[in-house]
């Protein structure tokens, strides 16, 4: 097969669905017996979302989900006030979403994979992988059950304690970024209304929370406790806390979906690909949850990774653009990383800095700014919603392919002009939605066009 991806959460199936529309040959192996039960990734940032529509899915995302409510403090069983959770965003024609999507991970994964499964693609369920070893052809996977698989590339999305990251031998530094001990649950409670995020502080910083989770009868119930604490993960062990926090007795808590404890730290890998194996989502980077970036940031790991396996396997493409992959990502989830250990502490709030619309790509050796003196757009940034003629951008780059705007060539799909609001130039749009080229004529856009595998036109 061309790709294996191991893992198939919201990275490897992302990744899937977007191997699967350019024809690539692609299974996900997933360790457990199926998809990942909880609530735990619930936020679905705006630059997601608007991958999610690429991707075919975000009309059953926004179906299934809703807005974030505005946060209930409460003191002593009394409510103190409601306060959004975000700072809010403006919406414009360039930046058509701009509000985080509350859809719980158990959710978003049954979105995927079911889009996943109409694009031909395939998960592999109980099937678990204890090593690898490559050469110059491809992977050797072998698995629990002692069969052993064989791809041109192997894409490790088996989360923060990757088998596949420690087979191969790549580091992960990071940092505790709070000592406390944290719980998150999924469950059902009663007597508290619907229409606020509930949280109930007490001394010494610590404290629950309790979500209503969007398109579901639960809350998502987030509890920080004292250093050294170890919470009974059981549904007893939930109502004590509840009990203990709010001014809910025991039995308002009726039922327990999921529940996990954690310590929040940050982990970034040393690599981001050794040959023939790439590392994506928390196999590469670990985030505090504070602002929810960790879920995003993975999506759009698959999303940078997967037009470039495609460009390498079916567009002609030297298998040195995989280099980009690292060079890219990896920049990225350090700066996510440091947003999230800032927000977590409290020193920067939720909004402009945390939707992920400005992250970008200028620094990057696949970003190339041809024009003298530019204004506005460079190479490198998120290339803006808008319209041409009465065209939606959007529309026109939904796909595989690469998009012109502002000249025609062959063997690129292309628009006569680009946005007012895109400043004069020639723009080359990336199939993940980025300037790749930008320049006043197309002289020398062949060539980059070329060295990418973007002279394909559907």
């Amino acid at each position: 097969m061309d790709v294996l991806i191991v893992g198939a959460g919201p990275t490897g199936l992302a990744l899937g669905i977007d191997l699967a529309r350019r024809g690539v040959d692609a299974l996900i192996v997933e360790r457990a017996d199926g998809l990942f039960p909880g609530s735990r990734g619930k936020a679905v940032q705006p630059r997601t979302q608007e991958v999610f529509e690429d991707l075919g899915v975000l009309a059953e995302a926004r179906a299934a989900g809703g807005p974030y409510p505005p946060r209930l403090l409460w003191q002593d069983g009394e409510p103190l006030g409601a306060e959004p959770m975000f700072d809010p965003v403006p919406a414009d024609e360039g930046t058509p979403y701009t509000e985080p999507l509350m859809i719980p991970q158990w959710r978003t994964q049954e979105i995927l994979h079911a889009r996943l499964t109409a694009l031909g693609g395939k998960v592999a369920f109980g099937r678990e992988v204890t090593g690898l070893r490559q050469d110059a052809d491809g992977v050797t996977v072998d698995c629990a059950d002692g069969t052993a698989l064989r791809a041109a590339y192997v894409v490790a999305a088996d989360g923060g304690r990757s088998t596949v990251r420690r087979a191969l031998g790549v580091g992960m530094a990071g940092e505790t970024v709070d000592a406390a001990s944290f719980l998150v649950a999924d469950v059902q409670v009663k007597g508290l209304d619907r229409d606020h995020w509930h949280m109930f502080r007490a001394a010494g910083e610590i404290g629950l929370a309790l979500c209503p989770l969007a398109g579901t009868d639960d809350f998502q119930l987030q509890a920080r406790l004292a250093e050294g604490t170890a919470p009974e993960p059981t549904l007893d062990g939930v109502r004590a806390l509840v009990a203990d926090f709010t001014h809910l007795d025991a039995d308002s808590v009726t039922g327990l979906r999921w529940i996990s404890g954690f310590r929040s730290r940050t982990g970034l890998a040393d690599r981001f690909r050794v040959g023939r194996v790439l590392l994506a989502g928390d196999a590469a980077h670990v985030h505090s949850p504070a602002g929810g970036q960790g879920l995003n940031t993975s999506v759009q790991d698959a999303y940078n990774l997967g037009w470039k396996l495609g460009a390498v396997l079916r567009g002609g493409a030297p298998q040195a653009l995989l280099d980009t992959y690292e060079e890219e990502r990896r920049a990225t989830a350090a700066g996510v990383l440091g947003l999230t250990t800032a927000v977590h502490r409290g020193q920067v709030r939720r909004g402009a800095a945390t939707v992920q619309l400005g992250l970008g790509y200028r620094e990057s050796s696949l970003s190339v700014e041809d024009r003298t003196a530019p204004a506005g757009l460079r190479a490198g940034d998120r290339a803006p919603d808008g319209r041409v003629d009465g065209t939606r951008l959007f529309d026109v780059f939904r796909g595989p392919h690469w998009t012109l705007l502002g000249a025609s060539v062959p063997g690129v799909r292309s628009l006569p002009s680009a946005p007012e609001s895109y400043g004069p130039g020639v723009f080359l749009i990336r199939p993940d939605g980025y300037v790749g080229w930008a320049g006043e004529t197309t002289a020398g856009l062949t060539e980059y066009a070329a060295r990418v595998g973007g002279l394909t036109a559907p």
